[in-house]
């Protein structure tokens, strides 16, 4: 998805997915602090793609996870010398127009993750993935405008029934500027901070719908601001 990575960031977060829960044969593996999986799609290029979270409190010597049949869909192992593992994964499939094909590879269902600490500590979880999208938003303002002003800049979309809540991301990345939201189904707007906004520049404006399974539906439009 067109989500462009910035050095500075200013992120406002309000998280809808839950730690993924321990569980094994012996109830000895802790749990994850997280451990997701999702289906999005930007209905404005018209792609998709599988995104796959992953987080533990200590660095991961190993980690694999099984799709419901049984294959492997990452299966990540840090070399021997690698002593605080990794921490932390977010794993992007590449982006078919053809949804068929990654419902094929990435088909419904149970999800295992199981990894292994730099420690030697055993973790376990599981999450479902459900090939429902909701239905996409539509930015009501301020999409396609060309002379944005640099205070009290509100941007509002339209409601989407049965979602669980909303993401808005504003990104400009030649000012290293990425401003991102969560927010549950009844708010439908935010107000940009001001001082954040520079004059004259194109930034990109997103808003998803987060079902809730998790999955999400993305649409994009850009806005100018006024220069000075």
């Amino acid at each position: 998805m067109k989500r462009l990575q910035a050095v500075a960031a200013i992120v406002f977060v309000l998280a809808f997915h839950g730690v993924a829960r321990a569980a094994d044969s012996t109830g000895t593996a802790k749990s994850f602090a997280t451990a997701s999986l999702h289906l999005e799609q930007n209905a404005t290029d018209g792609d998709f793609e599988i995104v796959v979270d992953v987080r533990a409190e200590e660095g991961l010597a190993k980690l694999v996870v099984l799709a419901p049949d049984g294959r492997a869909i990452i299966d990540f192992k840090a070399p021997p010398e690698t002593k605080l593992g990794m921490r932390q994964f977010r794993f992007e499939t590449p982006e078919p127009e053809d949804l068929a094909s990654l419902k094929a590879v990435y088909p419904e269902g149970v999800y295992t993750f199981d990894g292994t600490t730099g420690g030697g500590t055993a973790l376990h979880g599981k999450a479902s993935l459900s090939h429902t999208l909701p239905a996409p938003s539509s930015v009501l303002d301020p999409s396609g405008a060309r002379s944005v002003g640099l205070e009290d800049v509100e941007v509002t979309w339209t409601a989407v029934k049965g979602v669980a809540g909303y993401i808005m991301e504003i990104e400009q990345p030649d000012l290293g500027i990425n401003i991102t939201t969560q927010v549950p189904a009844s708010i439908t707007r935010f107000t940009v901070p001001d001082a954040v906004l520079r004059a004259g520049r194109k930034y990109t404006l997103a808003i998803a719908t987060v079902g809730e399974n998790g999955n999400t539906s993305y649409i994009e439009t850009s806005f100018t601001t006024r220069a000075k």
